[in-house]
This record gives structure tokens, sequence and C-alpha cells, in this order.
């Protein structure tokens, strides 16, 4: 008989059954945490190893860039196909097999002749990692509900923060001894420590009572009825635009750190991680502020505070203000503030869909990742410096904050009309 997560007492979740608690919530945030660093760590760690690739390869840096398309692609669509799947048979099958895939993708990296080809391996790649983070939303969809849930995913976000502070500077380190053929190298046996992990450490959290049966067809009706929800919809596409900010800073980062202002594959892997610890603190923060304020205040709040620091960081930057400090400061400010999106969003998201967790959590991944990697190559588009990377990241925040302000005064005004057809 498969085992099913047992929980301490609490309040009801999804299934009816009372939530984790105490050490048995510490545990599963520390195993789901564990699987979801896969993801930042198969898309940072090379990051202070792309301009040494461009050479390697004979490629340029927008060419180089698009082998992070590539992953953020992968982890697009791997998560529509993981999130009905894990959805139908459970949560533990799709995790392992999808992590399987990212070791063997990992390995071939390594044999990468040319850029073409490594592009299409981190598709790969990529599609494997998706699985973690499918199953992670998910597992909590599963297990937690209303606050607790977006207090859970702030602690996710603690234990999964440590991977980008850590990726670019471990890929430094690896950097000083291999090539950036042994970055994968590396990867490939994280993948494998998080299989043994997966496969003894985490529990069925999709009872078999509330799985979806009968092949296509109710996946299909899932995923007509999450595109046809609207304030549904709106919040994936808030997780995303706020997502973009960060993918924006990501694929630029190692070419402005390192080309415009001068900064060694180490110094850049510190700076960058100085970044991360900005956003995990700010994801940590929101659980304080959860005591206070709903998540769509806090959503609110942030992408106004982002767009105005993204506004001066262009300014700072298109001026030539203030070297690496105007360029940074403003740039921490940023991103603090997706530190608050980040957690929020996703939970007002999926909370509307509980009994579709996988496939709620594989749109609203797939809607973050593939517009990531409609992104990822604007900044090498607009001329990969400063300036373009300030671009890009305003732009994203502002139309979130824009679409956010829509759907708030639209169900304002409707609250308002069924108030005064109430009292009529």
């Amino acid at each position: 008989m498969e085992r099913v997560a047992e929980h301490s007492t609490s309040t009801p979740n999804q299934a009816g059954v009372s939530e984790p608690t105490g050490w048995a919530r510490t545990r599963i945030i520390l195993v789901l945490g564990a699987l979801v660093a896969l993801v930042p760590l198969t898309i940072d760690m090379y990051l202070p190893a792309l301009p040494a690739i461009g050479d390697s390869l004979g490629a340029s840096s927008s060419q180089t860039q698009l082998t992070l398309t590539g992953t953020l692609l992968g982890l697009g669509l791997g998560q529509l196909v993981m999130g009905p799947f894990s959805d139908a048979v459970g949560r533990r099958t799709p995790l392992i097999v999808g992590i399987s895939v990212h070791v063997v993708a990992s390995l071939l990296c390594l044999l990468a002749p040319n850029i073409l080809v490594l592009g299409i391996l981190r598709v790969l790649q990529g599609a494997g990692g998706a699985a973690g983070m499918v199953v992670a939303l998910a597992s909590v969809s599963d297990l937690f509900t209303g606050r607790t849930a977006a207090t859970t995913l702030s602690r996710l976000m603690l234990v999964n923060g440590a991977a980008p502070i850590l990726a670019p500077t471990l890929g430094g380190i690896i950097l000083l001894q291999l090539s950036w053929r042994g970055v994968f190298a590396v990867l490939a046996v994280l993948g494998l420590l998080l299989l043994v992990l997966a496969s003894l450490a985490l529990r069925e959290s999709l009872p078999p009572e509330r799985r979806h049966k009968g092949g296509m067809k109710p996946v299909m009706r899932s995923y007509r009825e999450l595109v046809t929800d609207g304030q549904f919809m709106v919040m994936v596409v808030v997780a995303a635009l706020g997502m973009s900010a960060l993918f924006s800073y990501i694929s630029g980062a190692s070419f402005v750190l390192q080309e415009q202002f001068g900064l060694s594959q180490q110094q850049f892997g510190l700076v960058f991680g100085l970044g991360a610890l900005v956003i995990i603190g700010a994801t940590q923060f929101n659980v304080v502020l959860l005591r206070r304020f709903n998540s769509q205040q806090i959503v609110f709040g942030a992408l106004s505070t982002a767009t105005l620091s993204g506004v001066v960081l262009t300014v700072f930057t298109l001026a030539g203000l203030g070297g690496i400090a105007g360029f940074f400061v403003p740039l921490l400010f940023v991103l603090g503030s997706v530190g608050f999106v980040l957690p929020n969003a996703p939970a007002l998201a999926l909370s509307r869909h509980g009994d579709s967790g996988g496939t709620a959590a594989a749109l609203l991944g797939a809607g973050q990742f593939g517009l990531g990697a409609l992104t990822a190559p604007v900044v090498g588009l607009l001329g990969n410096d400063a300036s373009a990377l300030a671009m890009a990241m305003t732009g994203g925040v502002l139309i979130a904050l824009i679409a956010l302000t829509a759907v708030t005064m639209a169900g304002g005004r409707r609250s308002a009309e069924a108030t005064g057809e109430a009292t009529a």
C-alpha cells in the first residue's frame, strides 16, 4: 500500500486532513526546499561561466544567453507535463522521473560540441528539473491552506534561497580548477543526491482518492477551468512578470558585472549572492507582514516599491551616475521588492484551485519560466549593459503593477455592485 504523508494535529487542508505542524512541517519544508533548489542551481551555477562558454564555443554573448533561455523554456514546458502527471499518479513518481532526466541531460552537457547542442540539452535539463518545482508547490497546496500556505512558501524560499547565493560562488570555485564543463559534472552529482533524497525521504501528499483519472480529458478540463478563471490568470501574470524582473537580472548580471564593471568570476559570485540574500530577507520578513496584511496587499506594495526603485535604477544607469554603487544599490531595492512578490502571488493563485494543485502549479510555473525564457534575451538585444538590464527589470514590475491594479479595481466594482443589488 502506498504511504501517504502523516500529519500532526492542526486545521484541515485540501484533503480534509490536519495540516502538518512542528517537526513534521519543518521536515516537509527542508525536503521540498532541497528539491526546489535544483532549479536555481541549474540556472545560476553556470552564470560565471557564460563569457567563458561563449569564448570556448565561438558564440556571441546573445547566443550564449540563449542557453539560459533554453533552460527556462524547458522548465516551463516540463511543468505543463509534470503538473497533470502528478495530479494523476501522485507526486513522487513524476519527481523521480524528472530528476533522472535532469541527471542524464547534465552528463550530456559535458560533451556538447557547440552552442546549439548545449542549448538543446539545457532545454532537456530544465524540463527534468521542473519536476522538483511542480511537486514542491503542489505538495504545499496539498498540505496547507490560506496564510499557512503563504507562510510555508516563505519558509520554503528560505531553504531554496541559499541556492542562488551559493550557486554562482560554487560555480566560480569550480572554474578555478575545471573548465565550464565541470559545472555540469557537479550538477549531475547533485541531481543523483537529490534523487536518493526523493526516493527515501519524500512521502506521498496526494491520496489515491484525490487523483485525477480518465486520461487526457480531465487534464484538458482542468486547464480549461484554470485559464477561464480570470483572477487566477491575473495572479499568474503578476507572478510571471515579477519573475521576469528576476530573470532579466540573472541573464544579464554576469555580463554587466564582469565585462562592464570589471569584476572577476569569484567577485561576481559574491556580489550576485548579496542580491540573493536580499531576496531571502524579504521572503522571510514576509512572514511577519502576513500577520498584519493579506497577500494581495503585500504584492501591491511590493510592486509599487519595485517600480519606483526601477525608475531610479534606469535614470542612474542611463546617466552613468554613481558607478557600480549607482547601479547596485537601487537594484537591491528592486530585488528585495520582488522577494515579497515571489511567495504571495503563487499563494494567491494556488489557493483558488486546491483540487488541481499540480495542474495549477504547472500553469503558474510555465507562465513564470515561459515569460522568463522570452525575457532573458531582451537584455542582450538591448545592449547587455546596465541600462538595458534596468529597463528590462523595470518594465516587468511596472506591467505587473498595472495588471494587479486593474483586477483589484474590477473586483472592487463588482463588490460594490453586488452590495447595491443586495440592499435594493
